[in-house]
């Protein structure tokens, strides 16, 4: 594809109350095509269906864009489809007066009985019968019945369809209501589209679209149906069945720069067989020609795993800027001062930002968390001796980090045991869990009063039974 700033590329996302990730990745695939050709993102909000036409829902498109980066100076737009209504009737007047669309009151159920064919397409019964516009009646685009329609794709070639085979279609709903179809055709010839990018189950509207491009005097634009995504079943993501909202990811902690980089990687991929790659580098080498055609597999253990890479490439300070939405909502105050020195700490052990609640949750309650699995793992065997010892142990010892490891190390020879079992029962005494941030390090910024009062109440509980 040559580099040219008359490129306009559109992402048209409908309104429906979540952003899904495919349509993320779509979005990011048009920006990245739009910016690495010097062309321009045209976002439009597909607003015609009445029922999906609320305003929160278009407000969340634009935050979630705007949270992965596409501000307003981003895309020209956005513009609202409902906005055309008048370009749309008169499109089909258009069509109507070249004789290319019928009415049609035929209903499934009839078009059903007719075939006996609960998968066939219509039928076209209502072609020659003459109907005018009425109640029940539908407008019907007339496919051609000879000819082949070619699909120029970037990604597919140029997939043909015979135009015998393509049903004749609804472009205006019973109620006057345009479709899809010809809404978004209409669309994308007022407002200069020449390039699409969507997924692949729009292939199939393609050569309809064209159709009508042609029908309105139109050029099509070029094409690229990029591939669908899938689970680790191979299914195609469903909000019914898979976590597909970007606004969950969001709310649980994912970075704007790990999704996005992530979602780029579904069906594309840099060179020299990179993953982690800046936003800047992958706009510089992304060309939707390079996409590939197989089923993208949404990778949650993958995504997890590159968002603990950005994390921990974070400076500190914004670490600990990202993760105060996260602690405001929990059922502690912090100490911002000692949460300065847990931040590092934690930094390097959380995957994904609501995890930083539990994992310094310790340090702010007067008691530490209970967590009956946690405890039953670690008070067992010598526990009680190990407490006990521990705690005499750090009566008077200087309290840092490595005298507190030295002294614990010494308590272990002695009940001839290795560090990791002899920290066991003190982390769970002091922590509430089995696993968490750096023990010694925690203890230092806990203080020895905390410690050795947790240690003693422990070893009350074990005593207890």
């Amino acid at each position: 594809m040559s580099s040219t700033s008359s490129i306009r590329v559109r992402f048209a996302p409908s309104p429906t109350g979540m952003f899904h990730v495919g349509g993320a990745r779509s979005a990011l695939f048009n920006w990245a095509m739009a910016k690495q050709s010097g062309g321009t993102l045209v976002l439009r909000i597909e607003d015609t269906d009445t029922s999906r036409n609320s305003p929160e829902w278009t407000e969340g498109i634009i935050r979630a864009l705007a949270w992965l980066g596409m501000d307003g100076g981003e895309y020209e737009g956005p513009y609202f489809q409902s906005a055309n209504a008048g370009k749309h009737a008169q499109a089909v007047r258009t069509i109507l007066d070249q004789g290319r669309a019928y009415y049609c009151d035929c209903t499934r159920d009839a078009v059903i009985a007719r075939t006996g064919d609960q998968n066939k397409g219509y039928d076209g019964f209502c072609r020659d019968r003459g109907l005018e516009p009425g109640p029940g009646r539908a407008l019907r685009f007339r496919t051609p019945d000879e000819g082949q329609t070619v699909v120029v794709d970037l990604l597919r070639g140029k997939p043909v369809f015979e135009n015998a085979v393509l049903e004749d279609f609804v472009i205006a709903r019973a109620d006057g209501s345009v479709t899809f179809l010809l809404a978004n055709a209409v669309d994308d010839m007022s407002q200069g589209i020449t390039h699409v990018v969507r997924g692949e189950e729009h292939l199939s509207n393609a050569p309809k679209q064209q159709l009508l491009w042609e029908a309105l005097g139109g050029e099509p634009p070029v094409w690229a149906h990029v591939p669908v995504i899938v689970n680790e079943q191979r299914k195609k993501l469903s909000k019914r069945r898979d976590k597909v909202a970007l606004e969950d990811y969001q709310a649980e902690g994912y970075l704007a720069e790990a999704m996005r980089n992530y979602l780029m990687l579904l069906g594309w991929a840099p060179s020299n067989d990179r993953e982690i790659v800046p936003w800047s580098e992958i706009v510089d080498e992304f060309r939707i020609e390079d996409v590939n055609t197989s089923p993208a597999f949404f990778d949650v253990k993958k995504l997890r795993a590159f968002n603990g890479e950005y994390i921990r490439a974070l400076p500190v300070e914004r670490f600990t800027a990202e993760c105060l939405p996260f602690l405001e909502e929990a059922p502690f105050d912090i100490d911002p001062a000692v949460f300065d020195q847990l931040a590092p700490l934690a930094q390097t052990r959380v995957a994904v930002l609501a995890e930083i609640v539990q994992m310094v949750d310790f340090a702010f309650l007067d008691e530490p968390p209970f967590d009956e699995q946690s405890w039953n793992k670690g008070m067992k065997g010598p526990a009680a001796e190990i407490l006990a010892a521990a705690e005499e142990a750090y009566r008077d010892a200087p309290w840092e980090t490595e005298e507190l490891k030295t002294r614990l190390e010494q308590v272990g020879t002695a009940h001839g045991l290795k560090l990791g079992k002899t920290q066991a029962p003190v982390r769970v005494a002091v922590t509430g869990r089995t696993v968490g941030l750096p023990l010694f390090e925690s203890l230092e910024i806990l203080g020895r009063e905390r410690t050795l009062a947790r240690i003693a109440a422990a070893r009350t509980k074990l005593a207890a039974g």
